[in-house]
């Protein structure tokens, strides 16, 4: 027995010390992704001419560049004023801490700029990572750091922040140092009065810290604010004025307050066409009301001791309702993802998810380009940063399911279906549903991207009109060229084209849309299962796209197609291939009009309940192959290779997870069985339920190092 306890000790202290190894070994992976997407951004800044680069500070005296032979001489074409030009958006007292840069005539001073810009960013990643509340598990203290620093990196404030003339790192740096790490009072305010210097809408943070017991310091930043805005009036009395009164709060320098740039509510009120006294007195109104939801709720957040979260809600709040928040100045949202939301563990992903898709990609990205969904497209980051502010029910400490939510409910793991292609461990059976939100987000990036990939691959004309030879003469050999005589019959027919052109266009989409939806409502397990086949099939199509650009028959000249659903082509024009925007118009093999719908049948056929149901499913396929050939859009071989990579995605899944039917909880056989989970998760609840921990501080704390 004392061997055996032994050993197990041994073990035991092995297994730790691998963890810890696992753990270095990824954080320094995560760090060294960080410094590669960092340099990535130098390279991008300093690609442009130091002449130039230097010139985008928009300073006096920094209008352009003399000398010769390579050399930097003085400089010409000054201006009287910081904002003659209209492009130098900061404060006065950023014009005068600038200014003396504008006279090192140096190639120095673009890399020391560069520099120091990514070099604040690695420091609010590790200020920011040091503040997340107690308990920290051991490895989100050890990967928060490098994590949050390299989503910084990549994210769309950061790269636009890099550009000359912009200091809204700087702030951010500032206002955490004061909050989080800085043990006095007034050395925390005048860091605050600092920040606000160079944005004024952080002097929020003033009443912050009042609000939450601090203040001293909430007294010295107001003070310090008032003394350096006092000094620049002094120093530059023309400027200030412009920038405070002709200008309120510079709103109109830098960029129109209306473009897209401008991520304010002031921003967001006049992109919709509101002026004058109306959107003034609508922007005060909300405005007001941002303020009083945002600063109540930082102030309960940081008496619950999530002193980082009510930070960034603050700056989300200030930039918000400031009558100018740049992009650029909008850092505070992804540092919100400090917050938790939501009882089920598979619910805590949403969140962090939807913050890093709204701050990292282009908001086109993230919804389509459709009228009705312009003001939201327009102001997705505005949005995100409102709603973290005012809305998103982040979870207190004592909640009972801050530590302990209610479990995901996995199925047993299957037994591999080949004894050489083990399943993979972590690709477990899910049986609960999913969150729709996170569902969605990741249906519509992943659309996205299969769209841009798919208009990236290649599209040579001379090639994909090669290889369609190549296809035609494989089907001639085989007996299958059948596309132009189905393509004339049906084009003499004139009811039977219209059907074909309806059916090619309109079922495309809506149909496995509406399966995934129905999946998703009422049988949760099988629409993991479903939704995952029909993506690797996906990506499996994108490889085909790129290995074998494929014109379809209507693009192939001289062989009489007719093209039903575009109308008559120009075929002589040697730019045909890309006649469109839209879709490379030689992304043909594998066809997924074809794989989609024969996807549908599938999946029709084995999870319908009724006859009639598993026919319409059957049926679907068969009229898809025939629309896609009458249209001349495919030929049958594409068909093939649609099959082809829906069947390989349907393989995989099943290596991947084992067997569709598989059971094994009760729980998940009730959400099954009547589409809900209302009473599983009720199970999994009262077994997780935790006693709270303790009770909150009553004050904002000055903030110590962690040991």
């Amino acid at each position: 027995m004392a061997n055996a306890a032994e050993h197990s000790t041994a073990d035991g202290h092995a297994g730790v010390i691998d963890g810890a190894g696992r753990l270095g070994a990824a954080r320094l992976l995560l760090w060294a992704l960080a410094g590669a997407l960092a340099v990535r951004q130098a390279a991008a800044v300093l690609r442009v001419p130091p002449a130039e680069w230097l010139g985008g500070l928009h300073l006096p005296g920094s209008g352009g560049f003399g000398g010769s032979g390579g050399g930097y001489g003085g400089f010409g074409g000054a201006v009287a004023s910081l904002y003659d030009t209209g492009q130098f958006a900061g404060t006065p007292f950023a014009g005068l801490v600038l200014k003396p840069l504008a006279g090192l005539a140096s190639p120095s001073l673009e890399v020391a700029w560069t520099c120091v810009t990514l070099l604040s960013v690695a420091a609010i990643g590790l200020v920011a990572a040091r503040a997340l509340p107690d308990p920290v598990p051991r490895r989100t203290a050890l990967l928060a750091a490098p994590a949050l620093t390299a989503l910084m990196m990549v994210s769309l404030p950061v790269r636009e922040a890099a550009s000359p003339g912009r200091t809204a790192v700087v702030p951010v740096l500032l206002v955490l140092l004061a909050a989080l790490r800085v043990p006095g009072d007034r050395p925390a305010g005048l860091l605050v009065g600092l920040a606000a210097a160079l944005q004024p809408a952080l002097l929020l943070f003033a009443p912050l810290l009042w609000l939450t017991g601090r203040r001293p310091a909430a007294r010295t930043a107001a003070a310090a604010f008032a003394a350096v805005t006092a000094l620049s009036w002094a120093a530059k009395p023309r400027d200030s004025w412009t920038y405070w009164v002709h200008h309120l709060a510079g709103t109109g320098l830098g960029g129109a307050p209306d473009g897209l740039a401008n991520q304010s509510v002031h921003g967001a009120l006049l992109r919709l066409g509101l002026t004058g006294p109306v959107e003034v007195l609508l922007y005060a109104a909300l405005a007001g009301l941002i303020v009083w939801l945002g600063l109540r709720r930082a102030v309960r957040y940081a008496r619950d001791g999530q002193l980082l979260l009510a930070v960034a809600l603050t700056g989300c709040v200030a930039v918000a309702v400031s009558p100018v928040g740049w992009r650029h100045q909008l850092l505070w949202v992804l540092l919100a993802v400090a917050g938790k939301t939501g009882k089920r563990a598979a619910d805590r992903r949403v969140w962090p998810v939807a913050v890093i898709l709204a701050v990292t990609l282009p908001s086109a990205v993230l919804l389509p380009n459709l009228g009705a969904l312009a003001p939201v497209r327009d102001n997705v980051l505005l949005l995100t940063a409102v709603a973290a502010a005012c809305a998103v029910p982040f979870l207190a400490r004592s909640s009972p399911y801050w530590r302990d939510p209610v479990p995901t409910d996995y199925g047993r793991p299957a037994q591999a279906r080949w004894s050489r292609v083990p399943l993979l461990p972590f690709w477990r059976r899910v049986l609960s549903r999913p969150n729709l939100l996170l569902e969605l987000l990741l249906i519509r990036v992943g659309y996205s991207l299969y769209s841009h990939i798919r208009a990236a691959a290649p599209a040579s004309r001379s090639l994909a009109e090669g290889n369609g030879g190549q296809i035609l003469g494989i089907e001639r050999a085989l007996g299958l060229d059948i596309e132009h005589a189905v393509n004339h019959a049906v084009v003499a027919t004139p009811w039977l084209e219209a059907f074909f052109d309806f059916y090619y266009t309109s079922f495309h989409f809506v149909v496995p849309l509406t399966i995934l939806a129905v999946l998703y409502w009422r049988r949760p397990g099988d629409y993991r299962w479903a939704r995952a086949s029909l993506g690797l099939a996906t990506v499996l199509a994108l490889a085909g796209f790129w290995l074998y650009p494929l014109a379809p028959p209507r693009l192939m000249p001289g062989l009489g197609f007719v093209d039903t659903v575009h109308g008559p082509q120009d075929l002589a024009n040697p730019s045909y291939g890309a006649m469109t925007a839209i879709s490379n118009q030689y992304a043909a093999m594998p066809s997924l009009h074809f794989g989609w719908s024969l996807w549908c049948g599938i999946v029709i056929v084995v999870l319908a309940p009724k006859g009639w149901q598993k026919l319409l499913g059957a049926l679907h396929p068969l009229i898809t192959v025939c629309a896609i050939v009458a249209t001349a859009n495919h030929w049958v071989l594409d068909a093939v290779g649609g099959a082809a990579v829906v069947t390989a995605g349907f393989g995989l899944v099943h290596v991947l997870s084992g067997p569709r039917g598989l059971r094994t909880s009760l729980p998940a056989q009730r959400a099954d069985a009547d589409g809900t989970e209302a009473e599983a998760e009720a199970e999994a609840e009262a077994a997780s339920a935790a006693p709270a921990p303790g009770a909150p501080p009553a004050a904002l704390p000055v903030p110590a190092r962690h040991s």
